[in-house]
This record gives structure tokens, C-alpha cells and sequence, in this order.
């Protein structure tokens, strides 16, 4: 066995083993299997620079095959209890202003871009996209 090919296996099996203990949404585990299918064809002797060429070139479509079959979670904005916040400046329509929510300012924005909302208003948190929050009127609640 050559000594090219065994270094292909050996860092196949290191990559995959990786993707064990460190997390890397597959993309450790591709990378290791691209290893593992060059071991595989440096026996039909290869050259060294063609067998890294085509390393790269199947890890790089596995990691984006990967992507598209396997959905990872998406991250969640965290709003907790506290879902009522008050304006600190107008919001106009369609524009950002500032909320006092949870003793700090944040930058808002209406939910609905035709509403404008007063300051000193109370509101209520929606969601978050960002760092801006989504609120809605108090009165329009009610």
C-alpha cells in the first residue's frame, strides 16, 4: 500500500472522528469521507497534486450537498416574559424608533408598516429580527 494512500485513510478517519467530538455540522464527516474515497483512488496511482485537487473538489460538493439535504435548526430570537416594552421615540410608519424593553433601549419597528405609534406609548413585543424588535400598539390589542 502506498504511503500516500495511507495517509488519505488516516485522515479520513481523523476527520470523521472529529465530527464526533467537535461539531461541525458535517462538515469534518465530508471531508473525512472525500479523504477516504481519494485513499481509495491514490491506488490507481494518482499524482499527489491531482489526488489534493480532487480532495477538494468532493469535499467542497459534499459540504454543499450536505446543506442542501440536511436542515440545520434555526436560531430562535429569545424573548422571554417580558413582552411589554414603551416607546421612548415615535415609530413611524414603515420607519425604527426606540423601546425601553427590559431596562435597556432597543431600536423597534411596528408591526404593521402603515401604524405609526406615539412616544411614551405602551407596547407589545412580537418577535425580534436582529437586534430591532417588532411591536404592536398596546390600544390595538385591546
Amino acid at each position: 500500500m502506498p504511503s500516500t494512500t495511507l495517509i488519505w485513510l488516516l485522515a479520513g478517519a481523523v476527520l470523521c472522528l472529529m465530527e464526533l467530538f467537535l461539531p461541525s455540522a458535517f462538515v469534518a464527516f465530508m471531508m473525512g469521507i472525500s479523504a477516504l474515497v481519494v485513499a481509495l483512488l491514490s491506488l490507481v496511482v494518482l499524482g499527489l497534486w491531482l489526488q489534493i485537487v480532487v480532495w477538494l473538489l468532493l469535499s467542497t460538493v459534499l459540504v454543499l450537498l450536505s446543506r442542501r439535504f440536511v436542515q440545520m435548526p434555526r436560531r430562535k430570537s429569545k424573548i422571554r416574559d417580558a413582552i411589554i416594552a414603551e416607546t421612548l421615540t415615535d415609530i413611524q410608519p414603515g420607519k425604527t424608533g426606540r423601546v425601553l424593553y427590559e431596562g435597556n433601549s432597543w431600536r423597534a419597528k411596528c408591526d404593521d408598516d402603515q401604524i405609526s405609534v406615539a412616544a411614551h406609548q405602551t407596547v407589545y413585543v412580537t418577535r425580534r429580527e436582529g437586534t430591532t424588535l417588532i411591536v404592536m400598539p398596546e390600544n390595538l390589542l385591546h
